[in-house]
């Protein structure tokens, strides 16, 4: 995890540090996944998140995130909701406990509040 100071930061070319995704998470490729804290000061926690091409699940936290670059398709496997094309520009709303796969056709980088 990255921490940015608290003047304003250009976060498009923003360098970040991946690590791989647990063997668990993974359905296909080998994805990883970087995180760069912009602010966690109070309730809700404000960063950049990226993830490498690939498919990995997850169970959501209660997010709004919207797409800087990247491209990606989001399943909804519980509860059972239509798939979602995103890409830059996107805003996406996940409730806490959702269970997802993401499939990243294009390094995705979102900025999200948890």
């Amino acid at each position: 995890m990255t921490a940015l100071p608290l003047a304003g930061t250009a976060v498009a070319g923003l360098d970040l540090a991946h690590a791989p995704l647990p063997a668990s998470d993974v359905v296909a490729g080998a994805p990883t996944t970087a995180v760069a804290v912009l602010d966690d000061t109070g309730d809700r926690e404000i960063g950049i998140w990226e993830m490498t091409p690939g498919t990995a699940r997850d169970t959501e936290a209660d997010e709004l995130f919207v797409v800087l670059s990247g491209r990606a398709t989001i399943a909804f496997e519980d509860p059972a909701l239509a798939s979602l094309e995103v890409g830059p520009g996107s805003v996406v709303r996940l409730a806490e406990g959702m269970r997802t796969a993401w499939t990243v056709t294009e390094t995705l980088r979102k900025v999200y509040i948890t």
